[in-house]
């Protein structure tokens, strides 16, 4: 009987595209966000408040249903963006989007109670780290040397720099 050894394989961590990593960032911030939206229907009175017509301290009213969609339709359109836009464009606008949306994830905690602190403070700070993990995937977006060739035609033929640029 012969034993066959072999060598045990390393598992190959291929590099994925920025843009891969930002349409997948704001996916996740979406489905949490939405998850979150599900668990607070199961706080106590929330069904209620909601059948009386507020959420929270609003009203429930076509404007603020018309915020709700805005709110949640950006990171929806982000991730479609993050693989659509050029490179400069697509920096840009991820860099100001998530830097918009950190305040509007923490208003998330108006008029919570105090019994509701930790879980508040929980998913806020999840969705603070993926917005903090999109704008360091942003900011840190591989750089092309630049030559007067690829400049006058676009092409991104040259070999990425080692050194990141901000």
């Amino acid at each position: 009987m012969t034993i066959r050894t072999s060598t045990p394989s390393l598992l190959d961590t291929t590099p994925v595209p920025v843009q891969a990593r930002l349409a997948a960032a704001w996916t996740s911030l979406m489905f949490f966000v939405i998850y979150i939206d599900y668990f607070h229907l199961y706080q106590p009175g929330a069904i209620d408040q909601i059948r009386g017509g507020g959420i929270f301290e609003f009203d429930i009213t076509p404007t603020l249903m018309t915020i709700f969609v805005v709110v949640i339709g950006i990171p929806a359109v982000m991730v479609m963006l993050s693989m659509a836009l050029p490179a400069k464009v697509n920096r840009a606008t991820n860099l100001v989007v998530a830097s918009l949306y950190v305040p509007v994830m923490v208003f998330n905690a108006a008029g919570a109670s105090s019994d509701w602190a930790f879980y508040y403070g929980l998913h806020i700070g999840v969705e603070v780290l993926i917005l903090a993990f999109i704008l360091r995937s942003a900011w840190t977006w591989p750089r092309r040397a630049a030559t007067s060739a690829t400049t006058a035609a676009g092409a991104s033929e040259e070999p990425l720099l080692t050194q990141h640029h901000a």
